[in-house]
């Protein structure tokens, strides 16, 4: 088992050396991918498909819809048949399905192909996640999810500007060619993942986890975790919905600040999540680190209605990605700990799956909000709701040392 340093240019090399985790990062990023490279787009394409603002909707939570969906049913198929296998049919169809959006000129089987990209998403998340939880173990294993987490972020920088991109100077229709990147991402997973990198020393009955999934999944311990992971995308997508709308309408800010804006949060996420958030959790404890991001998401998400400078605007949305990348690596490391080796592709998926249904539900909840009271109500909402939680997290932390994990 290699070791992993929280050094950033340590690190850097190490994920470099070793082509089994650079697979699993670059297959881990379509994730971002799959809409950030379609949203840009999406006003052309309801403008040339001639749809109505609500139906072009559809088309941007189709494949969040299937992600949510699908994410638990792909794990348990992940633990069943094989990672590598469902990892490597997933990249398949990601590439098929994706692609094939070039050729479309209608609404229905456009939507139709965002769902079934979900789904295939909805496989390489659930494959990836299992994969790097089984490399890696303790604190290796959280500093992977760092790592993941960090790249994930990024790629949230990246994609969206690429897919922008190639809307821009060429035609909206190429953003779909993008989506290609999944068959040679699958040739290589097949030739670098031959065999799944989890343990696979045969266990007798007696050595067998004695949990089941269900059993998992029903612990007060992993329901918290779900509605948290849940929680925390309905208050991190407050801030990619409403920010852009709000800055427009208060500083008249452009699509370039608004991108930079939306960047320097993903930013921040990176860099915290990469090599800050294991150093507070082993010196604080996973939890009460936890906490830490959700108060420090809460504080900088209550500055945004009084914020007019585009310096302390952008020390803000840092700040609220640090939050946010102190918070995600260490919901996945507890989840992860609740798990026997065997099932923590099922239950992994199932907090995918519970941070996909919570980001759907943003716009839903936050929107009663804002049609009531207007955009500034949805920031405090957001962050009273963060707040609560992370004073939770401080009350209950010390209870964390208590938790037995399901390897032991």
């Amino acid at each position: 088992m290699r070791k992993l340093s929280l050094s950033p240019t340590v690190a850097f090399a190490a994920i470099a050396r070793n082509p089994q985790l650079m697979v699993l990062m670059a297959a881990g990023s379509l994730t971002t991918m799959t809409g950030a490279v379609f949203n840009p787009a999406l006003g052309e394409i309801k403008h040339q498909l001639q749809l109505a603002p609500e139906i072009g909707g559809y088309l941007a939570a189709a494949h969040v819809w299937a992600l949510g969906l699908f994410s638990l049913p792909l794990g348990i198929l992940c633990d069943r048949v094989g990672r590598v296998k469902v990892l490597i049919v997933s990249l398949l169809c990601y590439a098929v399905f994706g692609a094939a959006g070039v050729t479309v000129d209608d609404f229905l089987p456009l939507i139709a192909l965002r769902g079934c990209l979900g789904i295939a998403t909805a496989g390489i998340t659930s494959a990836s996640l299992g994969l790097l939880t089984s490399m890696y173990e303790g604190e290796e294993r959280a500093k992977a999810l760092g790592y993941a987490t960090g790249t994930l972020t990024l790629a949230g920088i990246v994609f969206p500007l690429l897919g922008g991109g190639v809307g821009y100077f060429f035609h909206w229709r190429y953003i779909f060619c993008l989506y290609a990147i999944g068959l040679p991402l699958a040739v290589l997973t097949a030739k670098i993942l031959p065999q799944p990198p989890e343990r696979t020393s045969v266990k007798t009955e007696q050595e067998r986890p004695k949990h089941k999934l269900w059993q998992v999944l029903g612990r007060y311990q992993t329901i918290w975790l779900l509605l948290t992971l849940s929680l925390t995308s309905i208050v991190m997508y407050s801030v990619v919905f409403y920010t852009p709308q709000y800055f427009k309408d208060t500083i008249n800010a452009n699509t370039l600040t608004n991108s930079l804006v939306l960047a320097a949060r993903a930013l921040g996420a990176a860099m915290i999540s990469a090599f800050g958030a294991r150093r507070l959790s082993q010196s604080l404890g996973l939890y009460k680190a936890t906490a830490i991001g959700f108060i420090l998401m809460a504080l900088t998400l209550s500055t945004i209605p009084f914020l007019r400078e585009i310096g302390l605007i952008m020390l803000a949305a840092v700040g609220f990605g640090a939050g946010f990348g102190l918070i995600l690596p260490n919901l996945y490391d507890a989840l992860a700990g609740l798990a026997p080796s065997q099932l923590r592709s099922s239950v992994l998926s199932a907090g995918a799956g519970a941070g996909f249904i919570g980001q759907s539900f943003c716009p839903i909840v936050l929107g009663f909000v804002v049609k009531k009271h207007g955009i500034e109500a949805a920031f405090f909402t957001a962050a009273s709701a963060s707040i609560v939680v992370g004073m939770l997290l401080l009350l209950f932390g010390s209870r964390e040392q208590g938790v037995v994990t399901s390897d032991q």
